[in-house]
């Protein structure tokens, strides 16, 4: 009704909802929701007493699976606490997630994966916004995160067998004021550069699109002076 013009009133909105099978509503801000005109659509016969049944049933279906009307007690979910969500088989699982969830789109010389044998004696330097910002990690509607257990690219690769050197170059995503010699200074002697770049929230979200699919602000100058 307000960003497409498909409908024209509040109440049309909730009957055409209706009539499609939407049983809840995410109005955000408005005070007047369009699903409190549900019993006007009702009492005018624009939608039937059966069709609100069918529409509110798997809703208090899915909150009783839930457990949401029983006891705390009988919850099973309740007594879940950090020590069951990060025990070693679920860190594990989630290490394995990772691992089969990255795409590789270019291995010149078989680079990767690093081998921590071949790693003592070399330096590496990690750069960019993204190398050591847990912030910037985690997309939208990610839960908040319990920060010990955090690995930003820095953290990880510190616990390997090398000379690691470090700078941002830009302190965030956007990477309006960016320094040059805080970057060439950190690849200058190192055997491995690796460069952390990318959107995150700040530049990209629900309600924030973008106009082109180019690195945000200077962040593609940190990344050819990284590589050159």
């Amino acid at each position: 009704m307000l960003g497409h013009h498909y409908t024209r009133t509040f109440l049309e909105t909730a009957v055409a909802s209706m009539n499609a099978g939407c049983n809840l509503e995410l109005s955000y801000g408005m005070r007047n929701n369009v699903f409190m005109h549900i019993t006007q659509a009702l009492a005018m016969g624009n939608i039937t007493l059966q069709m609100l049944r069918d529409r509110v049933r798997p809703l208090f279906y899915t909150r009783m699976r839930l457990g949401e009307f029983d006891p705390p007690t009988m919850n099973p979910y309740s007594s879940l606490d950090l020590s069951v969500v990060q025990s070693p088989e679920h860190r594990n699982l989630s290490l394995e997630a990772a691992i089969k969830s990255f795409v590789l789109l270019k291995n010149v010389q078989g680079t990767l994966p690093l081998q921590a044998q071949d790693l003592p004696g070399k330096r590496l330097a990690v750069v960019g916004p993204f190398a050591d910002n847990p912030r910037v990690l985690f997309g939208d509607y990610a839960p908040v995160p319990e920060p010990r257990y955090i690995f930003t690219p820095r953290r990880g690769l510190e616990t390997l067998p090398a000379n690691i050197s470090f700078a941002t170059g830009c302190q965030e995503p956007r990477c309006q004021k960016y320094s040059r010699a805080e970057v060439v200074a950190a690849v200058g002697a190192a055997d491995i550069v690796v460069v952390c770049l990318g959107t995150g929230i700040d530049v990209e979200t629900e309600a924030k699109d973008r106009r082109d699919l180019s690195l945000p602000g200077h962040q593609l100058e940190l990344l050819q002076d990284a590589v050159q």
